[in-house]
C-alpha cells in the first residue's frame, strides 16, 4: 500500500484532470470506432483504414511544415507582446497556406498513383484522395488554430475542442461506415477534423478580436527561421515512419492476406490507445521538466521520477492486458479477430521497451539535439524495417511484432549509451 500511495502522491498523477478526461474520451472514441469497423468491414477493412490514416499523418505534417511545437513555444513566449504574437500567427498562417496548396495540388495530380500505393491495383478509391486535397486547408487550419490556442494557454478551449472532435468523429464515422462500409470509414477520417476548423476559427477570432493582423507585412523572417528549427525532427519522422509501417503492412497483405494485416493493425491500435496516457504525461509534465533541467543531476532526477512512477504502473497494465487479451479482443472487436491473441506477447514486450526509451527520446527535443535525434530515428526505423520484413517471411504478422520488440530493445540500449552520463549521474 505504501508503494501505491507513494506513486499516486507524486505530482505526475495530479497533472491536469481535464486533460486526463480528454485522453479518456479520445481512447473511448477510438475503441468505439474500432468496434464499428470490426463489425461492418472486418480485419481487411481495418488494414486499409490504417494505410490511409498513415498517409493523412504524412500529409498533415508536411502541410504544417512540422511547426506544431514551434507554434506553441513562440505564442507562449509572446503572451504579453501582442505585436510579436500577431507576427507569429501571420508567419505561420502564410507559411502553412503555401505548404497546404502545394501538398493539395500534388495529391490531386497523383491521386491515381497514391490509390495504387496505399490500397492496391484493384482498388477504386482515387476519389478519397481528391476529397482529401480539398479538405486539407480546413484540416491543417484546425491544427494551426489549436496550436495557437494552446500557446495562449487556452487549455480548456483546446480540451473542449478535442472532446467535441472525438465525440463528433465517432458519430460521423459510425454513420458513414454503416452507410458506405470501407468508403465511409475512409471519409470519416477527414470529415470531423475538417468541421472542427470552424469551431477553432471562431474561438481564435473571439480571443484575438478578429483576423485583421493577418497581413503579409506581418510575415517575420526571423520567426520563420526559428520555426524551421522545429521542422527537421518532425519531418524526418513524418516522412519515413509511415512509409516503414505501410511497407510492413503491405508485405503482410501480399505475402499472406488482408485479414492477417488487419490483425496486426488491430493490435497496433490497442497499443496506440494505452500509449496515449504515457505520451500525454510526457508532453504535459516530463518534457517541460527536461527542458528546464540545466545539469546532468537535474535531468537524472526527471529520469528517475519517470522510471519509478510511470514504468511500474505501465508494466502492471501490460501484464493485465496480456492476461485479459482474449476478453479485450471480443469487447473491442469481434470473434474474427481472436487469432490476434498470438501477437500480444511480442507487442507488449516491445511496448515495454518503447515506454522505457520514450523519456530518453524526449531529451533530444528538450536539448534541441537535432542531428542526434535524426540519426537515432533513422537507425531505429532501419532496424524496424529490416527485422520485420525478414521475420514476416517466416512468421507472418507475428514476425512484425517480433521486429517491433527487437527494434525497441536495441533502441533502448542505444539511448542508454547516448545518455549514460545523465542516467548514471550520482546524486
Amino acid at each position: 500500500m505504501k508503494f501505491i500511495k507513494s506513486i499516486t502522491a507524486n505530482p505526475v498523477f495530479k497533472v491536469s484532470s481535464l486533460n486526463a478526461l480528454s485522453v479518456l474520451v479520445k481512447i473511448a472514441g477510438g475503441l468505439i470506432s474500432s468496434k464499428i469497423i470490426a463489425i461492418f468491414i472486418g480485419p481487411s477493412g481495418l488494414a486499409l483504414v490504417g494505410n490511409f490514416r498513415n498517409f493523412i499523418r504524412q500529409a498533415e505534417v508536411f502541410s504544417m511544415l512540422g511547426f506544431e511545437n514551434g507554434i506553441i513555444k513562440y505564442i507562449a513566449e509572446n503572451q504579453k507582446n501582442k505585436t510579436e504574437q500577431y507576427k507569429v500567427i501571420s508567419t505561420v498562417f502564410f507559411s502553412v497556406l503555401a505548404a497546404v496548396l502545394l501538398v493539395g495540388i500534388l495529391i490531386l495530380l497523383f491521386a491515381a498513383e497514391l490509390n495504387k500505393v496505399f490500397f492496391g491495383n484493384n482498388s477504386n478509391c482515387v476519389w478519397i484522395f481528391r476529397v482529401m486535397a480539398f479538405a486539407l486547408p480546413m484540416y491543417a487550419g484546425n491544427l494551426v488554430f489549436i496550436g495557437v490556442l494552446n500557446g495562449m494557454s487556452r487549455y480548456k478551449d483546446v480540451i473542449k475542442i478535442n472532446v467535441a472532435g472525438n465525440m463528433a468523429g465517432v458519430i460521423i464515422s459510425g454513420f458513414l461506415i454503416w452507410q458506405f462500409a470501407i468508403s465511409g470509414a475512409l471519409l470519416g477520417l477527414l470529415v470531423s477534423p475538417s468541421l472542427l476548423f470552424f469551431l477553432t476559427f471562431y474561438l481564435l477570432t473571439k480571443k484575438t478580436g478578429g483576423m485583421k493582423y493577418l497581413k503579409l507585412s506581418n510575415f517575420s523572417k526571423p520567426v520563420f527561421r526559428g520555426l524551421l528549427s522545429y521542422s527537421a525532427m518532425s519531418l524526418v519522422t513524418a516522412l519515413i515512419s509511415p512509409l516503414v509501417i505501410i511497407s510492413i503492412r503491405t508485405q503482410i497483405m501480399f505475402d499472406y492476406s488482408s485479414e492477417e494485416a488487419g490483425l496486426w493493425e488491430a493490435v497496433n491500435r490497442i497499443s496506440f490507445f494505452y500509449f496515449m496516457f504515457v505520451s500525454t504525461l510526457l508532453t504535459v509534465y516530463f518534457f517541460p521538466k527536461l527542458s528546464s533541467s540545466n545539469t546532468d543531476k537535474e535531468t537524472n532526477a526527471v529520469f528517475k521520477s519517470y522510471y519509478t512512477t510511470i514504468i511500474p504502473v505501465f508494466a502492471f497494465g501490460l501484464l493485465m492486458i496480456y492476461l485479459l487479451r482474449h476478453f479485450i479482443i471480443l469487447v473491442l472487436f469481434n470473434g474474427d479477430f481472436l487469432p490476434m491473441g498470438k501477437l500480444f506477447s511480442w507487442q507488449l514486450l516491445g511496448d515495454f521497451f518503447k515506454a522505457c526509451s520514450l523519456i530518453l527520446g524526449y531529451e533530444f527535443f528538450a536539448k534541441k539535439m537535432t542531428r542526434q535525434f535524426i540519426l537515432a530515428e533513422l537507425f531505429s526505423l532501419g532496424i524496424l524495417y529490416f527485422s520485420s520484413t525478414h521475420l514476416i517471411s517466416q512468421y507472418g504478422s507475428e514476425g512484425a511484432v517480433m521486429g517491433h520488440a527487437v527494434t525497441y530493445f536495441i533502441y533502448l540500449i542505444v539511448l542508454v549509451a547516448v545518455f549514460r552520463k545523465k542516467i548514471f549521474t550520482k546524486e
